[in-house]
């Protein structure tokens, strides 16, 4: 019978720190290492702003050449991209054969109503959400997020038959009341408003400040970037729409400008892109306008929230 086997197990000698020169060796490759990605990415950061501005860019570019070319230069190919020559006729035919001044005239209405009418009761709905204490707020706030789930198109048919009957049909409030929901700019500014610092509120309610001092003085002025980027997108977003103008107005009474450029469009199945691209870059040029006066207020405000912070 033989003896059983004595497993037993050998200590290892404990390592040594490493010495002051092989830390220095460590340090240096790790820094070595953070230099050589360094330029990889900042290479890699400017590849991407490049290619995402190229996406945006060029058709951009493309819509303002072509409203500067002749109808057959528009056709050739290869194309051109450049105007040889360059003619302003379209931004002509665009003026004469619609009715532009009353489009736009319209859009002017249909989008500063309606973004208004947003922007006031988003900013009020989303400072009682948040800072305001009352019965059933959550079940609210819930009715809120549903709302954001449903898209616009499943309403359209129900809210076509409601204007119908109330005989809203080719007027302004038939096109403005039906868009004037606020769950996007809800759910926006009530987020904004519970990330502010609970002193400054709470020092501002013992200084006597009631609801409304308290929202135009002290809520609003720290949340600024936000009401600027909220009423961006809601003006954007009003000038833009299309499908319920479209189905509500039959005349240039109350059609905005996205529906008058659709006129442009010929009905024998050639379509002169010339006026088409004319008239979407004077569409633009209002937004445009506006971003850029707004987006000076937003660093603005930005500015002044870091240098209070």
């Amino acid at each position: 019978m033989s003896a059983p086997a004595i497993v037993g197990t050998i200590d290892e000698p404990p390592t040594a720190p490493p010495s002051r020169r092989e830390r220095r060796a460590d340090q240096n490759r790790s820094e070595s290492s953070s230099h050589n990605r360094g330029p990889l990415m900042t290479t890699a950061g400017y590849v991407g702003m490049t290619v995402a501005l190229l996406i945006v860019a060029v058709p951009l570019f493309w819509i303002i050449i072509t409203s500067f070319k002749e109808r057959g230069d528009i056709y050739v190919r290869p194309a051109q991209w450049w105007p040889n020559p360059a003619t302003t006729e379209n931004y002509h035919d665009v003026t004469t054969r619609i009715p532009f001044s009353n489009y736009f005239r319209n859009s002017l209405i249909i989008t500063g109503v309606t973004s208004t009418v947003k922007i006031v009761l988003g900013v009020i709905s989303a400072y009682a959400l948040s800072l305001l204490r009352f019965p059933g707020r959550g079940i609210v706030f819930l009715v809120v997020i549903a709302a954001l789930m449903v898209p616009n198109q499943i309403t359209v048919i129900s809210n076509y038959a409601l204007v119908a009957q109330l005989g809203w049909r080719n007027t302004y409030q038939g096109i403005i009341i039906p868009l004037a929901g606020v769950a996007f700019g809800t759910f926006l500014m009530r987020n904004q408003f519970l990330s502010l610092p609970g002193e400054i509120i709470e020092a501002a309610r013992l200084d006597g400040a009631g609801p409304l001092k308290l929202l135009w003085k002290v809520v609003l002025p720290m949340s600024w970037p936000t009401l600027v980027a909220f009423s961006l997108i809601t003006v954007v977003n009003e000038w833009n729409e299309y499908l319920w103008p479209f189905l509500m107005s039959d005349d240039e009474r109350v059609a905005p400008l996205p529906v008058g450029l659709t006129q442009l469009q010929n009905n024998d199945g050639v379509t002169n892109w010339g006026p088409v691209m004319a008239g979407t870059v004077l569409a633009m040029v209002p937004i445009l306008v506006l971003f850029l006066v707004l987006q000076r207020q937003m660093i603005k405000g930005l500015t002044a929230g870091a240098l209070k912070g």
